[in-house]
């Protein structure tokens, strides 16, 4: 009698780079035609495609409790105040930005609001002392950041992202719909600008995070985040002094990392 194939290593078999690539391909395509078909759409009607009508599929909002956070998170919480909201807390954050994300979630009323970040084990093992980030960003920020948003975004086919074109010169060509190799991405603040973030802000009474008013306009980890001058890049406060521009969670299909093209 002929052995039946394991479901197991069948499926191992079928998990191939090929598949994964036709995969990345199929989500580039589908994430062209989301954006030409939603051209000119506003930040509110985006958000309802991939909210309500869930255009993209299932889709979770990852913030960072960030410096511009709030106007996206409002905009989301005024559709869909259940909508899952991913926040990797990587062990190193200014004790602010926890404080921050706590009054928001309270003031906005955001009922899921999931924070993931490394297990003490992993943490033990690659970063024991705390000072990966001073000699290898890329490696802290992959086991701090990349690995547990990762694992976060499973269950979803699509994630809802702030990124806008201002913020850098690698973000300035930044779709509302793009793909990553796993996900389609949606952007729906793209096209605005530092003085409309601030507009709604002031319009809808939203708290400013406290480092703001430091001299911050971009705020990650304590260790590779330092105040911005005037006339820089709002980003130029990040991993200062070095070609990294993002911390890995903004891939291509292919899986690049985004470097300064500036």
């Amino acid at each position: 009698m002929p052995r039946l194939p394991d479901p197991a290593a069948a499926a191992a078999i079928a998990a191939t780079p090929v598949d994964a690539a036709s995969r990345a391909e199929d989500l580039v395509r589908e994430a062209a035609a989301l954006d030409a078909r939603h051209a000119g759409a506003t930040a509110e009607e985006l958000l309802r495609l991939a909210l309500r009508e869930r255009v993209a599929g299932d889709v979770a909002l990852v913030s960072s409790f960030g410096a511009e956070s709030a106007a996206l998170l409002h905009l989301a919480a005024q559709i869909d105040p259940a909508v899952p909201v991913v926040f990797v807390d990587t062990g190193r954050l200014f004790p602010e930005t926890l404080a921050y994300r706590d009054r928001l979630v309270a003031m906005l009323g955001l009922t899921d609001v999931r924070s993931v970040g490394p297990d003490d084990a992993t943490e033990q093992r690659l970063d024991p002392i705390g000072a990966l980030f001073a000699r290898d960003t890329d490696a802290c920020c992959g086991f701090r950041k990349v690995e547990p948003l990762d694992a976060a975004l499973k269950p979803f086919r699509a994630w809802i992202s702030g990124r806008k074109r201002y913020q850098a010169s690698s973000r300035h060509d930044i779709p509302a719909f793009e793909a990553t190799a796993t996900h389609i991405k949606v952007n729906p603040l793209a096209s605005w600008s530092m003085a409309d973030i601030a507009h709604y802000m002031r319009a809808h009474a939203l708290p400013a995070h406290p480092l703001v008013a430091q001299g911050y306009p971009s705020i990650g980890c304590a260790p590779c985040t330092s105040p911005v001058a005037e006339g820089e890049d709002p980003r130029a406060g990040r991993w200062r002094g070095q070609d990294k521009t993002e911390c890995g969670i903004h891939v291509s299909p292919a899986g690049t990392i985004t470097r300064n093209k500036a």
